[in-house]
C-alpha cells in the first residue's frame, strides 16, 4: 500500500472545501504471485506521481478538467502504463492511441463552452504524445472541432499541439509482447534494433487496460479523462471503449427532485457522476457500462457504490474482465473490479495519497 503522507501542504488561505481525485492505471492480468516488491513499488510510485499532479491543481482551487488531464498526462509519459509512451502495438506493429474527456458541466474558466458539449473523444491517433491534452484542446475549441468524436490525422492537425514521430511510443517490452503474441521472433525490433535494449520489467501481461482519472473540484464540477493504447495485437483500426461515449467513460449531472415539506413546494438540487473504465473494452462497449452506472443512479436512485458494483458484476457475467473508477458530487468514490488487479489511487482534501494494485487491497 502507499505512503500515508500529504502530497502537498494545503494553502492556508483556502477554506475547507470538497475536492477529490481518483485514478486508475489499467486492469486485468495483474497477478501478485508473478510480481516482485520492486515491480509493485514502481507502480505505486507512478500512481502517486499522477495523484500529486492532479491534487496540486485541485487544492489550489483549479478546475477538475485540468486536474484529470494533468494526472493522465503523467501516466501517458510513464512507460509502465498502456498509454502514450509504452502503449501496446496492434497486429500490424503500430501504435493507435485513444483518449476522451467529459465534464458534468462546462468549466467555470471557459464560459463560452455550451453545456450540451459534454465531451470530446479521439481515436486512431499516431503522432500525439499526450492524447489527453489533445482531447482537452479540442473540447475547448468548439468552433474548430464541433463534433463529439474525431479520429486520425484530422484530429491531430486540428489540435495545434506539437506532434512526435510514431517511433516515440516504442518500448522494447511492448514490442516483444506484440511479437510473442503473433508467434514471431521477439528480438526483431523496428529498424533492425535490439528488441531487448531498455526493456521494462512490467507487472501486467498482454495488457488491455486504460489509464484514467475522475475529479471533483471546489465548484462541484466532475471531470473524467481516459487514455489508452488499446489491447495488444488489436486489429488495425479497432476502436475500443475509451472514446465510446457511455461505454468506457461518462460524466453528467441531473436534477434530483424531492418534496420540501416546510415550504410545501417542489425543489431540486443537482447530482453528478463521473465514470472511467479499464479492462476488456469490447465488453464495456457491448454493455454500455459507464452510462449504465449513471442511469442506475439517476432512475433507480442507487448509491454510487451499488451502481458501480452492479455494472462490474454484469461485465463479469459476460466474461468481461476489468473495473471502473467512479466519483459523485458528494465526494463518494467507488473502485470495483472483477479481475485479479487494477492499478488505482485516491487523494482527498487532506492530500494523503492512497494506492492499490490487487483485488484484495482497499483505498479507504
Amino acid at each position: 500500500m502507499s505512503e500515508r503522507k500529504p502530497l502537498l501542504s494545503k494553502p492556508k488561505h483556502l477554506k475547507e472545501t470538497k475536492h477529490v481525485l481518483v485514478i486508475h492505471g489499467g486492469a486485468g492480468t495483474i497477478l501478485r504471485e508473478r510480481s516482485s516488491p520492486e515491480q509493485q513499488a514502481r507502480y505505486h510510485a507512478g500512481l502517486r506521481a499522477a495523484l500529486q499532479a492532479g491534487y496540486a491543481i485541485l487544492s489550489s482551487g483549479g478546475e477538475a478538467m485540468d486536474a484529470v488531464v494533468a494526472a493522465v498526462s503523467v501516466m501517458e509519459d510513464n512507460p509502465i502504463f498502456n498509454s502514450g509512451k509504452g502503449a501496446v502495438f496492434n497486429s500490424a506493429g503500430f501504435n493507435e492511441l485513444e483518449a476522451s474527456l467529459a465534464l458534468s458541466r462546462p468549466p467555470a474558466s471557459h464560459s463560452y463552452i455550451p453545456a450540451s458539449r459534454r465531451a470530446l473523444a479521439l481515436s486512431l491517433l499516431t503522432r500525439t504524445r499526450n492524447p489527453s491534452q489533445l482531447a482537452q484542446a479540442l473540447y475547448l475549441s468548439p468552433a474548430n472541432a464541433p463534433h463529439p468524436f474525431l479520429s486520425g490525422a484530422t484530429a491531430e492537425d486540428l489540435g495545434g499541439l506539437p506532434l512526435v514521430d510514431p517511433s516515440y511510443f516504442y518500448t522494447p517490452t511492448r514490442w516483444r509482447e506484440h511479437r510473442r503474441g503473433l508467434g514471431l521472433p521477439e528480438d526483431d525490433a523496428p529498424g533492425g534494433g535490439d528488441g531487448k535494449k531498455g526493456d521494462e520489467d512490467l507487472l501486467d501481461i498482454m495488457p488491455t487496460g486504460t489509464v484514467g482519472a475522475v475529479a471533483l473540484d471546489m465548484r462541484g464540477c466532475v471531470a473524467v479523462c481516459t487514455s489508452t493504447g488499446g489491447r495488444t495485437n488489436k486489429l488495425p483500426g479497432r476502436i475500443g471503449d475509451t472514446p465510446h461515449h457511455g461505454a468506457g467513460f461518462w460524466a453528467e449531472e441531473w436534477p434530483v427532485r424531492r418534496w420540501w415539506w416546510a415550504p410545501r413546494k417542489w425543489g431540486s438540487k443537482m447530482r453528478s457522476v463521473g465514470v472511467s473504465g479499464t479492462g476488456d473494452g469490447d465488453y464495456f462497449i457491448r454493455q454500455n457500462t459507464a452510462a449504465t452506472l449513471a442511469r442506475r443512479m439517476q432512475y433507480l436512485d442507487e448509491p454510487l457504490h451499488k451502481a458501480a458494483q452492479w455494472v462490474t458484476e454484469a461485465l463479469r457475467k459476460e466474461d468481461g474482465a476489468g473495473g471502473v473508477i467512479a466519483l459523485d458530487s458528494e465526494g463518494n468514490v467507488a473502485t470495483p473490479l472483477n479481475c485479479p488487479g487494477m492499478y488505482r489511487g485516491l487523494v482527498r482534501e487532506d492530500g494523503v495519497p492512497k494506492t492499490a494494485i490487487f483485488d484484495d487491497e482497499v483505498l479507504e
